[in-house]
């Protein structure tokens, strides 16, 4: 049977709806981007480090149990895990059963984001979490991590928006003459810590932000709003003179249970 014009355009128009809800819903939330990133200086001897940020996990879904899947295959010597995984003490139990699907000999540094902050997450839990699962929590704090006969400064900060990230505070007493891993949930810290690392001769060789979800929906690319707390930052890497920043699309949703145009993503960066 022949379609009219009026037939036509509304299949056309009912299959793109479809194709947008199917993708928004679906396809962007649960098929993860793994992208990959050497920033290393040398061929042989490189850290692997898997970034998570932004997992808002409510319950374990089959995403979740892919994300897991994934890091158990590749066996990093180091996950970077940037706030936000949590936003309610009711959810401690759902983070530990995350946490259980992950080898536990890899080793987790996690930050706070701002929705562990405002949803008053009982800190003394969630740093007994991470550390039952070998990982600690840093907040405003430098971390020695040794690995592979080398030696990386990593500093966890604060949150932004509902806390007080303290950059030099953090950087008291480190080593300077080793790189330097800054883990920041909201990227626009990054001015303050570039601000920081001028005055005191240091170049951070990464800085690891989420926040901002890369838009969660987007038109073209070009998100309609974003967090505060993401500056002029969306996703992606941010380079200057001082320091390199990435800034994850993340794995979870905030507000409304869709993506559209920033699919859920998970990295792994060679260091």
């Amino acid at each position: 049977m022949k379609l009219n014009r009026r037939q036509f355009m509304l299949k056309l128009v009912l299959g793109s709806i479809s194709f947008v809800v199917l993708d928004s819903f679906w396809l962007e939330t649960n098929f993860i981007e793994w992208t990959e990133h050497d920033i290393s200086e040398s061929e042989s001897n490189k850290i692997k480090v898997v970034h998570l940020t932004d997992l808002h996990l409510h319950s374990i879904k089959s995403v979740h149990k892919s994300i897991a899947e994934r890091i158990n295959k590749e066996l990093p010597d180091v996950i970077f895990i940037t706030g936000d995984s949590i936003e309610r003490n009711k959810n401690l139990p759902v983070l530990e059963d995350f946490l259980n699907l992950i080898d536990i000999k890899i080793p987790k540094i996690a930050i706070l984001g701002n929705k562990e902050s405002s949803g008053r997450v009982d800190l003394q839990k969630l740093e007994d979490i991470y550390l039952n699962h070998n990982g600690i929590l840093l907040i405003n704090e430098a971390y020695l991590f040794l690995t592979k006969n080398r030696e990386i400064n990593i500093i966890g900060l604060d949150d932004l928006v509902h806390g007080h990230p303290d950059f030099e505070k953090s950087l008291a007493n480190i080593d300077k003459s080793l790189p330097t891993i800054v883990l920041n949930h909201c990227p626009a810290y990054r001015e303050q810590i570039d601000l920081v690392s001028a005055e005191q001769e240091i170049k951070p060789k990464l800085i690891l932000s989420g926040h901002t979800h890369g838009g969660q929906v987007t038109f073209f690319g070009i998100p309609f709003l974003t967090p505060y707390g993401s500056g002029e930052y969306v996703k992606g890497w941010y380079n200057n003179e001082i320091s390199k920043m990435y800034v994850s699309k993340g794995i979870g949703t905030a507000v409304i249970p869709l993506r559209f145009g920033a699919r859920a993503e998970a990295s792994i960066f060679y260091i």
